[in-house]
């Protein structure tokens, strides 16, 4: 703000000087005209014989008019004042013909128009013409007039130049108060949001920039949109952070239940079999001896059924690690249909009581990718489907090549998805049914694991589910159908 009005200042005393000097200029020009106009009243109606004052009595002239008629060397000078004309006095006279000589004195390019400083009358612009019948005489006016005005228009030049600059720094004042409030709505905005804790808990950023200071088409007005953005941004990130957070909290509570179910049922059985042993040690008989080793027998298969147990889920949780790292895939040539067809057969003595139904093209549906995972995937789909519907529920499997993409389906009549839950089923940690059932609940990675696979394939997988129709429904790049 200061360097513009130090430049309109610039500009306006610029401007009052130059406009000083053209009106200085005027002024004199006029001024020089009226003294032309006075000699030439003196000169139509006086004769110059007698001495100058009496020159002035007979001519009427404007007071302060100074005339000085030269013939040979004798000089007689008169000027009008309030009281009339009056004899100019000896030193005077003398100023005068020193004046005269000087070419300092020369204001125009006039020679006969010069300026003299007389110490009891004060400045004079005096011009020199030819008197009647020989000779010369000297008309003046005082330049007083000249610098009274030049003076009043440099005064009046300066009030306004500082007047118009105070103006216009309250002006600029005003504007760039009005144009940074929106700054201001940005700064208060982000001071509030910096004073939130959002280490921990469930946080959502309700401060955003008022809607009346934000203006896409201003710079200012985009820097509280672009603020409001980030912090839409930054919410819907705590948001996504507090939901991970509840699903790791979900997923150690039910780890640690799928994992200290089989360790309580390794500790009672390992306990149950070191006592049969002692006991049998005890009672060397044979009937004993027998009842302890048939005990050690089953509580070492329900030690392994269970270790069996905890070794699948920590493989699940190392396979969802390697995915994430883009390892544990072994790329090769896999028939889809062929796939297909073995998941259903492998399913089909799991769950005798469903309708299994399979429709696959007469063309293999071949794609690059590997086949144990993808027969995963597959195993997955097809055990949730059992899993989650009733006995007599009817499952239909589906592939075709659609385009470019290989398609495989996976559809049931069952009850549905729960909406509130749909969103988030394919989330690891995440279950449709809450309960811990092994029949219905189990640990959550079962379709988290489907869907790393498929993407780790550059592929989709998706559910659409109403009450007695749920299909899930994966994509896959294929080769094409035809080579050429």
């Amino acid at each position: 703000m200061t360097a513009v009005i130090g430049m309109v200042a610039f500009i306006l005393v610029m401007i009052g000087i130059s406009t000083s000097a053209i009106l200085s200029q005027v002024l004199y020009v006029n001024l020089g005209a009226q003294v032309d106009e006075a000699a030439s009243s003196v000169q139509s109606r006086t004769a110059f014989s007698s001495s100058a004052e009496s020159v002035l009595e007979s001519a009427r002239s404007p007071d302060g008019t100074l005339l000085v008629t030269i013939s040979g060397t004798r000089l007689t000078g008169a000027v009008v004042d309030d009281e009339g004309p009056r004899e100019l006095s000896a030193d005077d006279l003398s100023q005068i013909a020193d004046s005269l000589q000087s070419s300092d004195t020369l204001q125009s390019s006039d020679p006969y128009a010069q300026t003299v400083d007389l110490a009891n009358l004060g400045e004079y612009l005096v011009r020199i013409y030819p008197a009647p019948g020989g000779g010369a005489f000297l008309v003046g006016l005082p330049l007083s007039s000249v610098t009274g005005t030049i003076g009043a228009i440099l005064t009046t030049v300066a009030l306004v130049t500082a007047g118009g600059l105070l103006l216009l720094a309250v002006i600029i004042a005003i504007v760039i108060r009005l144009g940074l409030r929106p700054l201001r709505a940005v700064a208060d905005t982000a001071t509030r949001v910096a004073s939130m804790r959002m280490e921990e808990g469930d946080v959502s950023i309700t401060e955003r920039v008022p809607a009346d200071q934000v203006d896409p088409h201003t710079e200012i007005g985009q820097v509280g949109t672009a603020l409001n953005t980030l912090l839409d941004r930054v919410d819907a990130s705590l948001g996504a952070r507090q939901r991970n957070e509840e699903l790791m909290r979900r997923f150690v509570a039910d780890a640690s239940h799928e994992l200290r179910t089989p360790l309580a049922s390794i500790r009672g059985f390992s306990e149950l079999s070191l006592r049969a042993m002692r006991q049998a040690q005890d009672d060397e008989s044979r009937q004993r001896v027998a009842l302890a080793v048939e005990t050690t027998e089953q509580s070492l298969e329900r030690i392994q059924a269970q270790s069996v147990r905890m070794t699948r889920l920590v493989e699940d949780l190392l396979l969802l690690a390697r995915l994430d790292e883009g390892q544990e895939l072994v790329y090769g040539s896999v028939d889809l249909t062929r796939l297909a067809v073995e998941a259903v057969g492998d399913a089909r003595p799991a769950g005798p009581d469903h309708a299994w139904t399979i429709d696959v093209p007469d063309r293999p549906v071949e794609l690059a990718g590997d086949a144990s995972r993808l027969h995963q995937v597959v195993a997955n789909l097809l055990a949730n489907a059992r899993t989650h519907t009733p006995a007599g529920s009817e499952i239909a499997v589906s592939v075709a090549h659609e385009d470019d993409a290989a398609v495989l389906r996976v559809h049931d009549n069952g009850p549905g998805i729960d909406p509130s839950v749909a969103s988030q089923l394919f989330e690891r940690f995440a279950r449709a049914d809450r309960s811990r059932d092994r029949k219905t609940g189990g640990t959550g990675l079962g379709l988290s694991i489907a869907r790393a696979i498929v993407e780790a394939h550059h592929g989709t997988i998706s559910v659409q589910s109403t009450p007695g129709d749920t299909t899930f429904e994966v994509r896959l790049p294929a080769k094409p159908a035809d080579p050429a």
